[in-house]
């Protein structure tokens, strides 16, 4: 029955489908974090190597040998200043990076054993223990009398007001939501970031002082490059992605077709998640970790059929297998080569998706001509964002774009004189937070190179 049905589902979305302890335990943390002992036992088992594969492979390049030495030792105030130095938002990153394609990944473990040492529960439980306390690592430099607008209080976005902050630059930093974060506020999977710890970071990296936060102001609309440009001495945009990218076939406009992106949003900012709605037979179409996070979570809120259709096979999902086996093990079906025709629907709402089988033939996908019918009442496009342009008009003449997003050098300078850009929307990008907030750390170098030098 998972394949071809005969005939469309009934409409059946609806609120309320568990019980409130069944919602508490199905968001409780995915990944409960290491106690004092476990965290000792853990760190011992890293070789501690002198040429540390694990930092090579880390974006930020975090002293990844030295912070688990540190907790080794006792240290974990110690550690995570260690991560914090490259990495402020080392917390986030402990619980949302793929560790597994990462650090753990390049971890010399995987030669000796089929286990590399968790650093990601390792750097979890170093930036935790230091920020139960009332202190920062960082001190506010030397005010230099530059002010430099940020766009956008996402990773990129937080990660560069800060370094410009530890430099001593006075810092405007805009957000066109009404909550700091950007993705990890608005994007992630509930269960990834519990207790509201995305604020929580965000607390913590504006403790040190000289950044004004300015929500609600949105570029392209409340403001304009023209107006930043004029009334600071450099601008920084960490903007994201703001489009959504469409099926592009019959049914993608009915009822219950929904962006995941959307729906995540709405998710994390519930105060209640009995109040959300959800399918009883849901589908998502997409590969990547945004279709991962919809579908566990549209099973977490009580669906019953949930399922991952993928155009290509699983060795190319964005998805890591780690993450697709989380998903599998929650009861999430995944179902590859699999291209969506079109949606059908009832009264105006969606009641299935016909998919087309798929191969691949000298490196183009090709249907075979074999179709099937998924039944839903709701389906989810997850199949990547778009970087929107339009913002940038007013004084943003000029700006190169690549493969459409903003063009940058590996300073995260873009084709227009002081004008920065990092995070999702410059070109090249990997869509992860760990990369954002490098592109932040680096341009708020480049920045204060050009307004000091």
């Amino acid at each position: 029955m998972d394949e071809v049905r005969g005939r469309p589902a009934s409409v059946d979305v609806a609120s309320g489908r568990l019980s409130g302890d069944a919602y508490a335990r199905n968001f409780d943390d995915v990944h409960p974090p290491l106690d004092p002992h476990e965290a000792l036992v853990e760190a011992d088992r890293c070789y501690f190597c002198y040429d540390a594969p694990c930092t090579t492979a880390c974006p930020t390049s975090i002293d990844i040998p030295l912070f688990i030495r540190q907790i080794s030792t006792k240290n974990p105030d110690g550690a995570a200043r260690t991560i914090f130095a490259e990495n402020i938002l080392g917390g986030m990153c402990a619980r949302v990076c793929p560790t597994e394609t990462l650090c753990e990944e390049a971890c010399v473990r995987n030669l000796a054993e089929d286990k590399p040492v968790q650093i990601g529960l390792l750097q979890r439980y170093a930036t935790d223990h230091y920020m139960t306390s009332e202190d920062h690592p960082f001190e506010r430099g030397t005010p230099t009398g530059k002010r430099v607008a940020v766009v956008g209080a996402g990773p990129a976005g937080l990660a560069c007001a800060h370094g410009l902050a530890r430099l001593g630059h006075e810092v405007r930093l805009y957000d066109a939501r009404p909550k700091p974060g950007g993705l990890n506020e608005y994007g992630i999977a509930a269960y990834k970031t519990v207790d509201g710890f995305a604020q929580k970071e965000v607390d913590f990296v504006l403790a040190i002082g000289g950044i004004e936060l300015i929500n609600g102001k949105r570029l392209g609309g409340d403001t304009s490059l023209a107006e930043l440009r004029r009334d600071h001495d450099a601008v920084f945009l960490g903007i994201g992605l703001g489009g959504v990218n469409a099926l592009a076939c019959e049914g993608d406009d009915l009822a219950g077709v929904v962006d995941a992106v959307d729906f995540i949003a709405e998710l994390r900012q519930a105060t209640n998640l009995a109040s959300l709605a959800v399918g009883r037979r849901v589908v998502v179409i997409g590969g990547g970790m945004t279709a991962i996070d919809v579908a566990v979570q549209s099973k977490l809120l009580g669906a019953e059929d949930v399922t991952i259709a993928y155009r290509r096979g699983p060795e190319r999902m964005g998805a890591s297998a780690k993450e697709r086996d989380h998903a599998q093990t929650r009861g999430v079906r995944i179902k590859t080569d699999a291209m969506p025709r079109r949606i059908l629907g009832e009264g105006g709402h969606a009641v299935g998706v016909e998919f087309e089988r798929t191969e691949t033939v000298d490196g183009k996908l090709v249907g075979t001509g074999d179709t099937y019918t998924l039944d839903a009442d709701v389906v989810f496009r997850a199949i990547g964002q778009s970087f929107l342009p339009a913002p940038l008009e007013g004084d943003g003449t000029g700006l190169r774009l690549d493969a459409g997003r903003i063009a940058v050098d590996a300073e995260r300078r873009t084709s227009v004189a002081g004008i920065w850009a990092g995070g999702d929307c410059v070109a090249g990008g990997e869509d992860l937070t760990v990369v954002a907030v490098e592109d932040g750390k680096l341009a708020a170098a480049s920045i204060h190179t050009a307004l000091t030098s």
